[in-house]
């Protein structure tokens, strides 16, 4: 059976978040929908811009003028951070919230496996993450406030078959977190991240074959994927005052069993 979706309660209002990889129907869209609903006014950015700017509209039609802005971003090239985490701010602001959610995943074992395959998925995945980090902190720390959160994987955790390069990769942005946070802390600014096990969107199934997503699926105790946007209400948590005690935290969104 599926959730109810939860309404807003207001958890981020008046408050400036950046999501990275926003566009679409993934978890990254949701994260965006999500803190709109909460009060935030969000700066959204994606590679794909057709996809971005659809995204936009159909957010700025929902929640009005003025809530949304979208800012295309290859998160592997430092030229192109550099320009969002400029641009988001002329635009709303000082930022508040950064969801690094951009990451690239394939399928491919080890011995098969060319050195562009490796290096894509680490350069979008696990530098891509560092990039923002690092353009988000030279903003956040001298103002003394803030809060990151990264968008990590089980897999970081627990092996899967053909998933070297995007287990290294994950488990990279949890170890990247955890160091960023005690370097962060004394600043004021707040490092955690998410690690879902399965949330379904139609990128993933584009890209799994139906055999795998049944057997994942058969893992998971609750019997079923997670939406979404129950990975994007994580989150918000996180992003949220809620959470204000926690710092260099992976948190596992997962129903998921060896």
């Amino acid at each position: 059976m599926k959730p109810s979706y939860v309404p807003g309660h207001g958890l981020l209002r008046d408050r400036v978040a950046v999501v990275t990889a926003a566009a679409g129907t993934g978890i990254g869209g949701a994260c965006a929908r999500r803190m709109l609903e909460e009060g935030a006014r969000v700066v959204i950015s994606d590679a794909h811009e057709r996809r971005l700017s659809e995204t936009q509209a159909t957010l700025e039609k929902e929640f009005g003028p003025g809530s949304v802005t979208a800012v295309p971003c290859d998160v592997t090239s430092e030229e192109q951070v550099q320009r969002l985490f400029s641009e988001a701010e002329e635009r709303f602001g000082p930022l508040d919230v950064v969801v690094n959610n951009a990451g690239l995943g394939s399928t491919a074992t080890l011995v098969e496996m060319t050195d562009e395959q490796w290096n894509k998925v680490l350069d979008v995945t696990l530098n891509g993450t560092m990039r923002c980090t690092r353009a988000a902190l030279t903003r956040m720390q001298p103002r003394g406030r803030g809060v990151i959160v990264n968008n990590a994987s089980v897999i970081g955790w627990r092996a899967q078959e053909g998933q070297a390069h995007y287990a290294a990769a994950k488990a990279g942005v949890m170890a990247l977190t955890r160091c960023a946070a005690l370097e962060a802390a004394p600043y004021g600014v707040r490092i955690n991240a998410v690690a879902p096990s399965l949330a379904m969107h139609p990128f993933l199934a584009k890209v799994t074959t139906e055999e795998l997503l049944d057997e994942l699926t058969r893992r998971e105790a609750l019997g079923r994927y997670a939406e979404p946007w129950e990975v994007a209400n994580v989150i918000v948590f996180l992003a949220s005052d809620y959470s204000s005690y926690m710092t260099g935290e992976v948190v596992s969104v997962s129903s998921q069993h060896p």
